[in-house]
């Protein structure tokens, strides 16, 4: 009998995952039940099919698609108390969720409200061990003064459960300069800052974040691995990458940045940024739409080569890199 690829001792560690959408987490059965509140009977392989993607572009369809049907608080409680159920049985303890308030804007809905809702769903969940904090996402490609709102929603929000601002969307639409005011407006607010950069875009993408943005922890990052000298900045700086490996092979992302028709999970540059010492977050991104689980992506890393004790180093850099005061931190 082959023996599995992850261990039960790594499996049964407690985790934190940090790059993780909620409305990309939305299993298709909760579409269901949401489409039929407001009108539209669908079964759950629909829903499949339209989660379904080959590119980036058709990921972000899909997302639009998804989102459409969040509509009240309500709907945004549902969603969360379902990712919270998830997460526990993932051994998932402590959570930084990015919420799509670019979109609520958007859509002209009050995110104060949605965020109450959420706040109300999941306090719950901490007396079973699950904690969870927020990261305010803006879309990149409505531009800067649309970010600029979220960040001051954050600001009117005035919670402490609020920790970062991030944007992300499509990294190759807005340059990254624009968005300058708003990153020093969310570090005046007391806001971390997280930027979705070198998923489809090249290296110089990441280097901007940190350069003009101060982006303290990148989304994705994968470009890095064809620029040795940025790889070095990472290692020096100590500014993790949120990797997701099943999402970078769904949108073809890997396969753009490895330049080839067709990439393998095993091509995952994960390992060489580990051993390069990068710090690394190990997360789903919309585990729903990707058909993903964390357990998956500690077993995807396995597959790429990576040893148990860089693997425990994973899940312990899952609650080094969050943002939270370094005493509440607890480590695998």
């Amino acid at each position: 009998m082959t023996p599995p690829l992850l261990s039960n001792r790594i499996a049964l560690l407690p985790k934190a995952e940090l790059h993780l959408h909620l409305e990309g987490s939305i299993q298709p059965a909760t579409v269901c039940l949401l489409t039929a509140r407001h009108g539209l009977v669908m079964t759950e392989q629909e829903v499949r099919q339209r989660y379904a993607c080959a590119n980036f572009p058709e990921f972000i369809q899909a997302f639009k698609w998804v989102t459409s049907f969040l509509r009240e608080p309500e709907d945004y409680a549902l969603i969360a108390r379902d990712l919270a159920e998830h997460l526990l049985t993932q051994r998932v303890v402590y959570t930084e969720v990015t919420l799509s308030i670019g979109v609520m804007l958007l859509r002209k809905q009050r995110p104060e409200a949605n965020f109450e809702a959420l706040l109300r769903a999941t306090e719950p969940f901490q007396s079973r061990g699950l904690r969870f904090q927020w990261v305010f996402d803006a879309a990149r490609q409505f531009g800067a003064d649309r970010a600029m709102e979220v960040v001051e929603c954050a600001k009117r929000c005035d919670s402490k459960a609020i920790v970062a601002f991030s944007i992300g969307g499509d990294e190759l639409s807005v340059q990254t300069r624009e968005f300058r005011p708003v990153y020093n407006r969310a570090a005046q607010v007391g806001l971390h800052r997280l930027m979705h950069a070198g998923e489809v875009g090249g290296p110089e993408k990441i280097r901007e974040a940190i350069e003009l943005l101060g982006a303290e922890r990148i989304g994705h990052g994968i470009a890095a691995i064809n620029d040795p000298e940025l790889m070095d900045l990472l290692a020096e700086r100590n500014i993790p990458l949120e990797i997701c490996p099943t999402s970078n092979m769904k949108t073809a992302a890997l396969a753009r940045q490895l330049r080839c028709q067709e990439a393998r999970i095993e091509d995952h540059p994960l390992p060489k940024f580990l051993r390069h010492g990068i710090p690394i977050v190990l997360s789903t991104d919309d585990p729903a739409m990707f058909q993903t689980t964390l357990h998956e992506e500690y077993v995807n890393a396995a597959r790429m080569g990576l040893r148990e004790h860089e693997l425990t180093q994973i899940v312990a850099m899952g609650f080094e890199c969050a943002f939270m005061p370094a005493g509440e931190r607890r480590g695998a």
